[in-house]
């Protein structure tokens, strides 16, 4: 059997044991939402609709602070979100200078239609892979691919119905 480097030395590659951990989540997370819903959307663009839904318009250096995600990838995303038509860019109606980035109609249609049909889903699948992690850091993270190895989150669905994603969030209408 080949050693798992990376899980074996902890904390000296914990960027990569982060990294492949998350991978990992997004690869079964575009999984579920092809079976669930028929799209195709990149995972990492989830992100970017929820917060655009959540707080309205913003700047991309804002978008990228608000993702904990540097400019030039966040600029790369919305390009290609641009031209699937899920957002626009709009002048900032302060400073003409500045242009927002905000949800199309189409984007917005994609959030309503994902916040009742995916992300809730999603959320408690999640949730459950986590549900029995216990011990130190390093050993929450060892049981957490072991879990989603040994039960990916296609497995892990919740009953339908799911309850409410602003509920489950706690997000309320910001940009009604």
């Amino acid at each position: 059997m080949v050693e798992d480097v990376v899980r074996n030395l902890g904390y000296g590659t914990l960027g990569s044991r982060l990294k492949r951990i998350g991978e990992k989540l997004q690869a079964q997370t575009q999984e579920v939402a092809l079976e669930l819903t028929g799209t195709d959307l990149p995972t990492p663009h989830y992100p970017v609709l929820a917060a655009l839904d959540r707080t309205g318009p913003m700047s991309i250096g804002d978008l990228a602070k608000a993702l904990g995600q540097t400019q030039p990838g966040v600029t790369r995303m919305i390009n290609k979100m641009k031209s699937a038509g899920l957002v626009e860019a709009k002048q900032d109606d302060n400073d003409k200078r500045i242009s927002n980035i905000a949800l199309t109609g189409k984007g917005e249609a994609k959030v309503v239609y994902f916040k009742q049909a995916l992300w809730p889903t999603i959320l408690l699948a999640v949730k459950d892979a986590c549900s029995d992690l216990d011990g130190s850091f390093l050993n929450q993270l060892t049981q957490l691919e072991d879990a989603l190895t040994s039960a990916p989150l296609m497995t892990r669905l919740p009953e339908q119905p799911v309850p409410d994603w602003d509920h489950l969030t706690g997000t309320r209408e910001t940009n009604s």
